[in-house]
Order: C-alpha cells, then structure tokens, then sequence
C-alpha cells in the first residue's frame, strides 16, 4: 500500500475520498470532544474549571485546522464516533470521574502522532491533553478510592464466594432447598462480616494516619529554639528530609527567609498531606455502608435461580452465567476507572471468579462422592 505524503507547503493537492472520510471523522471527534470538556467545565468551579475550557480551546483550534484542510470537501457534518456521542451523554448528565477516567483513555489513543496530516503541535497537544485530563481524573479518584475500594471488593467477593458455596454445596448432592439457604445464610453472613470488616480496618488505618502525622509543635516551639543549636532542623530530618533540605525548611520557620509556594501551604504542609491521605482512605462508615451493601447485591446473583425453583445443573448454569456478567461489569469498571482496558480487567475478574468456582464445586464433588 503506498504511503500518504504530507502536502508541501503552499501546495495542497486534491484530497482522496479516504483522506476526506478521515478528516471529517476527525473533524466530528474534536466537535464532540470540545463539547465534552465545556459539559464538563459547566459542573465545575474555578481552577478545574478554568483547565476544561483550556482544553475545549486546543479542540476547537484542532477543529480548526481539519476544516481549514477539507475546505469546500467538507459536506454535512458527520456523527462523531461511538465513544465521543457516550462520553458526551455521561459529561451532560452525569459529570462524573468515569467521564475524565474515559476521556483520559481516549486521549492517549489520538491517532494524529502518525497522521501525515496532523501538525506536530497537535500530536503534541493530544499527549499533553492525556496528562491533563489524568491529573483531573486523579483528584475525583482520590475522592472516590476509599468507598470505591469497598464497593469492588465488596461486591467481587460477594459474587465469587457465594457462586462458590452454592457451586459446591450443589456439587455435593444435597437438596435444593439446602443450596438455597445456604446461599442466603453466606449471604448475610458474609455482607455483615464485610462491613464490619471494612470499618475496622479503615478505622485503624485513619487512627494510623493520625498517629503518624507530625504535629505543629514545631510552630509554638520556634522561637525559643537555640539558633546555635537547631533542634527544629532534626525534626525535619527525623521526617525523611535530607540535611540541606532541613536547614532550608528550619530557616523559613525561623524567619531568616520566606518561601516562594503559597504561605499557607508554607506554615501547614502537614494539615494538607493529612486531609489527602484521609481522602484517599474514605470515611470508615462509608466504606462499612458500601462494602455490605455491594456484598449482598453482589450475592444475592448467585441464588437467583433457586429463589425462582430451579434445581441441579440448569440452576448452576443460569447462576453461573449472571455471576460472569456481573463479574465483566465489575472488571471493566475498575477499567474504566485505571484509564486501562475495560476489556482486559473484565476477563481478569471473570477467570479469577469462575476459577474459584470450579475449584469449590470439585472439592464438593469429591467430598459428596466419599459420603455416598
């Protein structure tokens, strides 16, 4: 196939029919694309909201240049793709970090860095652009990590360990209405076991956090410290800080100079590294709430098919195969979410699920086959 030449400057041939679909694809995606990041900029306030625009604007200057490039070839407008009409209807209604998680994601895939007809500046923007949108996405996870985390757990574990106590209670011969309530007692059982479980340990790791945080004892302390002597520059040298970096740090407490960051941030860094790390960690009755509810929800799936009356292997069967569209659902959020492949962390949790599975109703096989 031969290769596309660049057009030489001053001298644009005729476009072919697949250089014009492509363009106008192009053209239809950052339309979208810039219509996605001013949905979004109109949820949001001050300095995210500021970016979102900046980021609208490289849009519509890329936008500028495809229609520029069709000139009179440019016809009726076309339908952006799939992803961007997708993104556009959660960035509309819903605004949330699945949009900037996606949008990460679309960004890093742009096709202009081996496009002929793209500048170098628009290549360059695109893989600035996924860096951008990255950190934006970063401080909605940040928000979301704690409660999130209990909610996948939660709801993976209730789907692989109840899947695989029915698996293999029904492996091992016993009767249906048996496979039922034990589905329903690991149910509450272990709903009840998670929550609890969830707010102890973000309990504990919020009072860990606390605990190992410094205190600012150093700002009353100060001024009565012996300049010959600077205790305050072993304190921040016990907090991991070279030498040089401690003196620096003890000689702006002192006020032998100022620092160039913002002042507030300058006299309290500890207050804002302690308010991101509880951030990052969740509420514990948040993560207690989420974890029980995500369990049951997720354990209820397995037992769908005996609540309903059926019994043996159809039952299994139909269990198995709601459980393997949930466990894709889970995986292919969590995707979404690391900006990675939907589709790959979806089969991930599908292969560990099922595995688990098997592996209990061989073992209730087995154990049902010495009883007999």
């Amino acid at each position: 196939m031969q290769k596309t030449v660049p057009p030489a400057p001053g001298h644009r041939p005729e476009p072919t029919p697949a250089d014009m679909r492509r363009w106008r694809q192009y053209l239809a995606d950052e339309k979208a694309e810039a219509a996605i990041y001013r949905s979004l900029a109109s949820r949001r306030e001050g300095e995210e909201r500021d970016i979102l625009l900046g980021l609208a604007e490289a849009e519509r200057r890329h936008e500028a240049h495809w229609t520029a490039l069709l000139g009179d070839h440019a016809g009726r407008p076309r339908a952006a793709s799939l992803r961007s009409q997708f993104l556009g209807f959660l960035a509309r209604h819903f605004g949330s970090v699945f949009v900037l998680a996606m949008a990460q994601r679309a960004e890093s895939r742009s096709p202009y860095a081996t496009d002929p007809y793209a500048t170098p500046a628009m290549a360059a923007d695109e893989r600035i652009h996924e860096e951008v949108v990255r950190g934006l996405a970063i401080r909605g996870r940040t928000r979301l990590s704690g409660t999130f985390r209990a909610a996948v757990f939660g709801a993976n574990d209730g789907l692989v360990s109840n899947l695989s106590l029915v698996a293999g209670m029904a492996a091992s011969g016993v009767a249906s209405h048996v496979v039922l309530l034990s589905g329903v007692a690991g149910l509450l059982a272990g709903a009840l076991s998670m929550g609890a479980g969830e707010f102890i340990s973000v309990r504990s790791q919020r009072e860990l956090l606390s605990a190992s945080r410094p205190t600012q004892v150093t700002l009353t302390a100060a001024p009565d410290l012996d300049l010959t002597a600077n205790e305050l520059v072993l304190v921040y040298k016990a907090r991991g800080m070279s030498q040089e970096a401690a003196e620096h740090r003890a000689a702006e407490r002192l006020g032998h100079y100022s620092c160039d960051c913002d002042p507030s941030l300058s006299l309290h860094p500890e207050v804002e590294e302690e308010k991101d790390e509880h951030e990052a960690v969740g509420s514990a009755w948040g993560a207690a709430g989420a974890s029980f509810c995500f369990f049951a929800s997720g354990a209820i799936i397995p037992i769908i098919p005996f609540l309903f009356g059926m019994i043996g292997v159809p039952a299994l069967v139909v269990a198995g195969a709601l459980v393997g569209l949930a466990l894709l659902a889970t995986g292919a959020v969590v995707g979404l979410l690391a900006g990675a492949s939907p589709l790959t962390r979806a089969l991930r949790q599908l292969v560990i699920g099922f595995g688990a599975a098997a592996v209990t109703y061989v073992l209730g096989y087995l154990f049902g086959v010495s009883l007999g």
